[in-house]
């Protein structure tokens, strides 16, 4: 049996040098990553965006059902999707822990080694961070730098009446596999020796365990020289994101049901748990995908590409934000996504 390193063994400083002494500063933009007081960074002509995201065992992951690896990947990814949210590029990630006693050296392994494969594949620097202890399970803190010159940021207050609204991918899956994982979970706490059946559910578990965040849109929007009127990250569904955008643009907004992108796998998992795969896509989160909104001038240049879906137009405040359904019956939207408090 292989042994297992306790924490103690390699102390504060000693853990920061173990999960750390494989990791490369590539960017220009990073002087100084690692090994100091604080990392140094250098920008020129670019705005800076920096947005700081923290995941609670309990809260925002399961232990039971959660891949250290996968968790550390997503934990970047959903950090990293803030900045993309502004139009801007992710450059550099601070990650810092608080760890119970009940978590080894390689346990800490794993979780690095997802946090690692997503900063390489999405060209991040890892610059920096803390350690310390906790005495109620895992806690994670992403602070994640970007940048973006100033003409191209995007903030959620600028949508115009009239504006198109889109959005990137299809929704809904992450909260399919989220009760894919649930049941899963109960099984195993009434039967502990229960094997999960979760062949057939690839996709929406993947999408819940280690969903990617989408450079690519911002990518290809520069590329089109297209700049957002208004954009955001589906975190908390999709609901209180296009809500979200109204209340700063002081706006309102009608939804087409018929068009919200939606998987079939996600369409066929939610109907075997007897939810409406709609209510997926409004309300379950953790997307990652970018809604966005732009003129119909803009529209034009994206409408017949495979990646972009049009799901309704943004109308006045007075008119407030809507659904108009399948069946053609119009109701007030309702946030109702993850909720801390």
């Amino acid at each position: 049996m292989t042994k297992l390193t306790h924490i103690s063994e390699l102390g504060e400083f000693g853990l920061i040098d173990h999960l750390t002494q494989d990791i490369v500063a590539n960017l220009p933009s990073t002087v100084k990553a690692g090994g100091d007081d604080a990392a140094v960074l250098q920008y020129q002509s670019e705005e800076i965006i920096v947005s700081t995201d923290m995941y609670v065992e309990g809260v925002h992951f399961d232990l039971v059902y959660t891949p250290l690896m996968h968790l550390g990947y997503k934990c970047i990814t959903g950090s990293i999707s803030d900045i993309y949210a502004m139009n801007g590029m992710a450059r550099q990630a601070l990650v810092s822990l608080a760890v119970s006693s009940k978590f080894t050296i390689e346990a800490l392994d794993e979780l690095y080694s997802g946090i690692k494969i997503a900063c390489k594949n999405y060209d991040i620097d890892l610059v920096g961070g803390d350690t310390t202890s906790s005495k109620s399970g895992l806690v994670i803190n992403v602070t994640v730098i970007g940048a973006a010159e100033k003409k191209d940021i995007c903030y959620r207050n600028g949508a115009k009446e009239g504006d198109i609204i889109c959005v990137s991918g299809d929704l809904g899956g992450a909260y399919a596999g989220l009760q894919v994982l649930e049941r899963e979970k109960r099984v195993f706490m009434e039967a502990p020796g229960a094997q999960p059946e979760l062949s057939g559910f690839d996709y929406v578990l993947k999408r819940q365990l280690r969903p990617e965040a989408r450079k690519d849109v911002v990518e290809m929007l520069k590329d089109l020289k297209i700049v957002p009127t208004a954009m955001i990250d589906i975190s908390d569904g999709l609901a209180s994101e296009i809500m979200h955008i109204c209340k700063q643009s002081g706006t309102g907004c009608m939804l087409e049901e018929e068009f919200i992108p939606i998987d079939e796998n996600t369409s066929e998992t939610a109907l075997g748990f007897n939810i409406d795969p709609t209510l997926c896509a409004l309300s379950g989160g953790e997307d990652y995908e970018l809604l966005f909104t732009l003129p119909e001038k803009d529209y034009e240049k994206i409408k017949n590409l495979p990646d972009f879906t049009k799901i309704g137009e943004i109308t006045s405040k007075e008119e407030g934000c809507k659904l108009n359904t399948k069946s053609h019956n119009k109701y007030d939207l309702v946030a109702q996504g993850w909720k801390h408090f």
